[in-house]
C-alpha cells in the first residue's frame, strides 16, 4: 500500500498546486480592476495661510464705579443677557449717606439765599429813602450773587451724589454673552476695578498678522480670503476684509481683520483660526485626497503601473488643493496613476 501511494503523491502534489494557481489567477481574474487616478500638474489658485484669533467687534468691560461690598450677582459666565439687565447691586449706604448730605447742604443754600434776596430787597428800599449808604447795597448784592452759587453747588453736589448712588446697579450696557465674571459675592467693589467682560455674538472678526509683501499681493478685496475655524470643522467666507495702514515695525506685518458672517455660529471669542487669502496662480502637482493612505505617521500612495503592478510609494504632501485634491511635494512624477481606494489596492497587492 505505501510502496503505491508514494509514487501517487508525487503526481498528486504538482495538480494540487496547478490547481490552486488557477484559482488564484480566476480570482484575481475575476476582481474588478482598481480604479485610479492620473498624478497632474494643475493651476490652482495660490494661496497664504496665516494664524488668527478671533475677537467680538463689540466687547466691553464692565468696571465698578462706586466702592462697596457687592450684595448681589445676577449673571455668570456663559449667560445671555440683555442691554439694561442687572447684573450685580453694590452696598449702596455710604452713597446714599452722600446723596442725603448733599440733598441737605442743597435745602441749606436754598434758605440761605431766600434770606439773601429778602436782604437785598429790603435794601434797595432803604437806599431809595436814603437811610442807608449805597455801599451797604452793593454788600448785599454781593450776599445774594454768593449765596445763589452756594445753592448751584450745592445742587450740583447732590446731583452727583444721586448719580453715584445709581451706580450701585450695574447693568448690561448692550445685548450679548457674559464671557468672563471677576467677582464674587462680598468683594469690595472699587471705581475702575473690572466686574463683568461682555461681547456681542453676533458681531465676530478674525484678526491675522500677514508680511507685507503678501498683503501687496492679494487680489479682490473679499472673494479671496476665507476662515479656517479648525475646533468647529469649518471654513467661512468672511462679510468683509480690512487691512490696517500701519504696520508692525518689528516683524513687518500688517494686521488684517476678516468679519465673519451670521452663519459662524459656534465661534467665541479667543478660538483659534486660520484666514487664507489668495495671492494669485500657481502649478502644482495634485492627487486626489482620497488616494493618500496613511500608515502611523507616513503618508503615501498605492502606485500602479502600465502592466498593472502595485507600489507603495512614501510621499511629502503639502496644502489641500480645493475640497478634493490635496498637493504632492515629493514621491510621485507627473502622468503615474495613484489608486483611488487604497484598501483595495493593499488587498490586490496581498494577493499577488
Amino acid at each position: 500500500m505505501n510502496m503505491v501511494d508514494r509514487p501517487g503523491r508525487r503526481f498528486l502534489l504538482p495538480a494540487l498546486a496547478a490547481g490552486a494557481l488557477l484559482a488564484v489567477s480566476a480570482a484575481l481574474a475575476a476582481a474588478p480592476p482598481l480604479a485610479t487616478a492620473p498624478v497632474e500638474l494643475r493651476d490652482v489658485d495660490a494661496a497664504y495661510a496665516a494664524d488668527g484669533v478671533v475677537e467680538a467687534v463689540r466687547q466691553a468691560t464692565v468696571a465698578a464705579q462706586l466702592q462697596g461690598r457687592v450684595i448681589e450677582l445676577h449673571a455668570n459666565a456663559g449667560d445671555a443677557v440683555t442691554k439694561g439687565q442687572v447684573l450685580a447691586r453694590i452696598d449702596e449706604r455710604e452713597a446714599a449717606q452722600a446723596l442725603a448730605s448733599g440733598e441737605a447742604q442743597a435745602a441749606r443754600a436754598q434758605a440761605e439765599l431766600a434770606n439773601a434776596r429778602v436782604n437785598l430787597e429790603r435794601t434797595k428800599r432803604l437806599v431809595s429813602e436814603n437811610f442807608v449808604s449805597k455801599a451797604a447795597l452793593d454788600k448785599a448784592q454781593a450776599d445774594f450773587d454768593a449765596a445763589s452759587a452756594a445753592l448751584a453747588a450745592a445742587k450740583a453736589g447732590a446731583g452727583q451724589a444721586a448719580t453715584v448712588k445709581g451706580y450701585a446697579v450695574v447693568v448690561a450696557p448692550f445685548a450679548g454673552v457674559i464671557a468672563e465674571r471677576t467677582v464674587e459675592l462680598g468683594d469690595l467693589a472699587q471705581p475702575g476695578k473690572p466686574m463683568f467682560v461682555i461681547y456681542d455674538p453676533a458681531a465676530l472678526r478674525v484678526v491675522a498678522d500677514v508680511p507685507e509683501d503678501t498683503v501687496a499681493g492679494m487680489r479682490g478685496q473679499g472673494d479671496f480670503a476665507s476662515v479656517e475655524i479648525p475646533a468647529l470643522g469649518k471654513t467661512f467666507k468672511p462679510k468683509a476684509v480690512t487691512v490696517l495702514p500701519a504696520a508692525d515695525v518689528r516683524t513687518h506685518t500688517k494686521r488684517v481683520r476678516l468679519d465673519l458672517a451670521d452663519d459662524a455660529r459656534g465661534a467665541y471669542p479667543g478660538m483659534f483660526a486660520r484666514a487664507h487669502f489668495g495671492t494669485g496662480k500657481s502649478q502644482r502637482l495634485l492627487i486626489p485626497a482620497r488616494a493618500v493612505a496613511y500608515r502611523s505617521e507616513v503618508a503615501g500612495a498605492y502606485v500602479v503601473s502600465d502592466k498593472g503592478e502595485i507600489r507603495f510609494r512614501q510621499l511629502r504632501l503639502g496644502e489641500r488643493a480645493g475640497e478634493k485634491s490635496i498637493e504632492v511635494l515629493a514621491g510621485l512624477a507627473p502622468g503615474e496613476r495613484v489608486a483611488l481606494d487604497p484598501v483595495a489596492a493593499l488587498a490586490a497587492l496581498k494577493q499577488r
